[in-house]
């Protein structure tokens, strides 16, 4: 009986445990240390949509953490660079923008014209949720992920 008991706690356990979700984010060093800004995703359990966060940090005058819409596992967010200290987020359909100085941010209610030299994507790679750069020539102003290169 005692025994029985005890595998029928210990695999309640294992479900409620195996149900749990995890955390994780990536950063793109702006002028490190001081500056920096972090995507940080959090699940609440597996299968779930990730709660995601944008952390813009100028030490020592500010740290902020800004809401994102939550989104799937294997979201992106690409980042822009419009002027410098300026930076411009896209996730999905959504449009933001944030400053470093202040750790100000905002979304925008209409996508931006112009959003300035795209720098690189926060996405899933090698299982891993990381900021990946893009080469200077697939960055020049307007281009967008997944456009064709400039020059042919």
């Amino acid at each position: 009986m005692k025994v029985t008991i005890l595998r029928a706690v210990l695999a309640t356990t294992t479900l409620l445990l195996a149900g749990c979700g995890g955390s994780d984010g990536a950063s793109y060093l702006v002028d490190p240390p001081a500056r920096a800004l972090s995507i940080v995703r959090q699940q609440a359990y597996y299968g779930s949509n990730w709660e995601m966060g944008l952390v813009v940090r100028n030490d020592p005058v500010c740290q902020r953490k800004h809401h994102l819409k939550d989104a799937a596992g294997n979201a992106k967010v690409d980042l822009y660079q419009p002027a410098p200290g300026a930076y411009i987020l896209r996730q999905g359909k959504r449009w933001y923008v944030t400053e470093v100085s202040s750790c100000g941010f905002e979304p925008f209610k209409e996508e931006p014209q112009q959003p300035g030299e795209l720098l690189g994507t926060f996405q899933m790679k090698a299982d891993k949720y990381q900021f990946v750069a893009v080469s200077k020539e697939a960055g020049k102003e307007g281009n967008k992920p997944g456009a064709a290169p400039a020059g042919g």
